[in-house]
């Protein structure tokens, strides 16, 4: 090749790159445009036992260990080394939403229990107003009419009974044998 091609080929793959890179940078500022609008969705995560005021008043000082696990389920953690001590744990993270976190701990005393240290707690109602989606539903519009606009419109015709051939070929036997 000679020097004169070899300088334009040169300079025909600098102006190439150039190109390229220019359009690497809009194409960023575009897809970073883009990404702003959408938004990938994310799924609630729900962590531990969900626990209510009503469950945690229906426990009393003297209850028996398999009477409180069948209030409040099973504990998220049992430590080894705190034998007489049950600790509940939740969270819930919805997108969109403030992370909610709560804790109980249950204390047992010679097998029984003694007391209970709770957050402070929703009530059943409160807590599944909490979980209600933020996401439109396309249920459509309610399909009412009035007496008025239903008399805009015939009432549905009966269809014309067949006569002739056709009509026995709609006759069915009957479902039980005549016995004599």
């Amino acid at each position: 090749m000679s020097d004169i091609n070899c300088r334009a080929l040169r300079l025909n793959l600098v102006v190439l790159a150039l190109a390229g890179l220019a359009g690497c940078s809009s194409f960023n500022g575009a897809s970073s445009r883009i990404a702003g609008i959408v938004s990938p969705y994310r799924i609630d995560i729900v962590q531990g036992n969900v626990l209510t005021r009503e469950q945690v008043g229906m426990l009393k000082p003297g209850m028996q260990r398999a009477q409180v696990r069948e209030i409040l389920g099973t504990a998220l953690l049992v430590s080894v080394f705190h034998a007489d001590r049950w600790d509940y744990v939740f969270t819930l993270k919805q997108q969109g939403g403030l992370r909610q976190s709560r804790k109980v701990t249950v204390f047992f005393k010679d097998g029984v229990m003694d007391h209970v240290d709770a957050d402070e707690l929703p009530s059943e109602a409160e807590f599944v107003a909490t979980l209600k989606s933020s996401v439109p539903s396309n249920a459509g519009p309610a399909l009412e009419a009035s007496e008025e606009a239903l008399s805009k419109y015939p009432p549905p015709s009966r269809p014309t009974p067949i006569i002739g051939p056709a009509a026995a070929t709609t006759d069915y036997p009957p479902l039980e044998s005549a016995r004599p």
